[in-house]
């Protein structure tokens, strides 16, 4: 089961939320690298449902780097960010520059704390839940909020961006 983290206080998500005083709970888990879904190992780890968990997806759109928030449950729909933003092409990042950009790594970006903070998009899944679990800033911590919170921190667009698997 997951547990609160003392080691979590020096993440920069973990300062931004500490710093704006919203409520929030952390919750440190044994990261398997074997595991072949960031997003799912932490839904079962935390045991709940997939849905309730928001994976962090960095996108290029026409040149922008944008970022996707959509339920681990489901899967960016490109067309839909870019939508969302009033772009017109979409694409996944470069890996090595959504972590240059963000300051974290790819299984531990967060939306929040961002070395350069980017516009987010936030999958309007995340309104149905009283709180959402999203990564801390490492792999095997995440931090559970109001998705309201995480909308305000982040100066967040909420759209449906996200296809179900």
């Amino acid at each position: 089961m997951a547990k609160k983290s003392k080691q979590a206080a020096g993440t920069p998500a973990i300062v931004t939320l500490t710093a704006a005083g919203v409520p929030f709970t952390t919750h440190a888990y044994e990261h398997d690298p074997a595991h072949p879904s960031y997003g799912e190992e932490a839904a079962q780890a935390l045991g709940v449902s997939p849905a309730q968990v928001f994976k962090t997806l960095v996108a290029d759109v026409d040149g922008v780097l944008t970022v996707a928030v959509v339920p681990v449950s489901g899967s960016l729909d490109l067309k839909a960010l870019a939508a969302a933003v009033g772009g017109k092409r979409a694409a996944m990042a470069d890996p090595a520059l959504a972590e240059r950009t963000t300051g974290y790594v790819l299984g531990g970006i967060s939306p929040l704390g961002q070395r350069k903070p980017l516009r987010t998009v936030i999958d309007t899944s995340a309104s149905a839940h009283a709180t959402i679990c999203c990564s801390a800033g490492r792999r095997g911590l995440e931090i559970e909020l109001s998705p309201s919170d995480l909308t305000t921190l982040t100066a967040a667009t909420l759209a449906p961006i996200a296809r179900q698997n």
